[in-house]
């Protein structure tokens, strides 16, 4: 079962939330999210327990407690909601200046009509 743990301190290891975890039951995997650009941990984590009634024990044991100064959040892992971005549209990104709706032609040079340049 896989589980969410929020409101990590940013000195937090992942030995140190394996062993805590440990407590409860056998941990498959310890996951702490970092920023992508700076390496530096976003606050939350996600836990991999094998045994459900393990992990709901660490669920229910952890949540709240506190870790290196900060009340835990320790909940099931929900999956990913895809429609996290605001807005409409949806479907594939397009970076860069819209497009025009030429189908992919580009010009280079003044509106020349007829006149080629070679």
């Amino acid at each position: 079962m896989k589980i969410f743990v929020g409101n990590l301190s940013r000195r937090v290891t992942q030995d140190a939330l394996q062993q805590l975890f440990e407590t409860f039951g056998q941990v498959a995997t310890v996951e702490i999210i970092s920023d992508k650009f700076s390496g530096e941990s976003k606050g939350f984590a996600f836990i991999e327990m094998p045994t459900k009634s393990e992990a709901e024990a660490a669920m229910q044991g952890l949540n709240g407690r506190d870790m290196d100064g900060k009340s835990l959040t320790v909940n099931e892992a929900r999956p990913r909601n895809n429609d996290r971005r605001g807005g409409g549209g949806g479907g594939e990104r397009r970076f860069g200046g819209g497009g025009g709706g030429r189908g992919g032609e580009r010009r280079f040079g003044g509106g020349g009509g007829n006149r080629r340049s070679w």
